[in-house]
């Protein structure tokens, strides 16, 4: 573990390495689970303030869930998260032509429709975040769904953190992904990953 910012990293971030790969798994993430996707309290209203503009592209099922559920829901723990469906997909999931589940709150984003990317836990996964009064962690998940990530990311050889590049920067900032290298090459240097 180390800590940049008052976020606690775990080193499996570092260590452990994991590429997406569609190809294979299909998108299963928004598809299988037994609650939805973690949310953010700023990201109800972001759901809110931008559900007409990915309402087009949500499955019917999706948009009577929506109706019904709403477009956030807390979970058996108490958090808030995504709704699914018949304990399984997310209210936002559709299935493209190819077989492969996609986000259809990403792709009104994708299409200039939305202002809402899509859940931050969605766009940072295998981090999951968990917020404490005076700091947070980031942990590496590990799920059987992404096990063809762990694959690829093993062949690459790219550690998760490069991976999530983007998410990274576009949650706490390019000086923090910075950091974030300059941490891993010490790591390296320390014999400690």
């Amino acid at each position: 573990m180390i800590e940049i910012e008052g976020k606690v990293i775990s080193s499996e971030l570092f260590r452990r390495r994991f590429v997406c790969d569609i190809a294979k798994c299909k998108g299963d993430c928004c598809y299988y689970g037994d609650a939805g996707a973690p949310l953010e309290e700023e990201e109800l209203d972001q759901l809110t303030d931008n559900y007409e503009s990915f309402l087009p592209y949500m499955t019917e099922r999706g948009k009577l869930e929506a109706d019904s559920q709403g477009l956030w829901v807390k979970d058996a723990d108490g958090d808030l998260v995504t709704p699914i469906i018949d304990g399984k997909e997310c209210i936002y999931a559709i299935r493209e032509d190819n077989g492969t589940w996609a986000c259809a709150i990403e792709k009104a984003f994708l299409d200039g429709k939305s202002a809402f990317r899509k859940p931050i836990s969605c766009y940072l996964y295998p981090i999951r975040v968990t917020k404490y009064a005076r700091y947070e962690t980031l942990n590496f998940h590990e799920w059987d769904v992404c096990k063809v990530a762990l694959e690829l990311g093993e062949k690459t050889g790219t550690p998760a953190y490069k991976f999530l590049r983007d998410p990274i920067i576009s949650k706490w900032g390019k000086d923090f992904y910075d950091e974030l290298e300059v941490a891993e090459q010490e790591l390296r240097k320390a014999g400690m990953i």
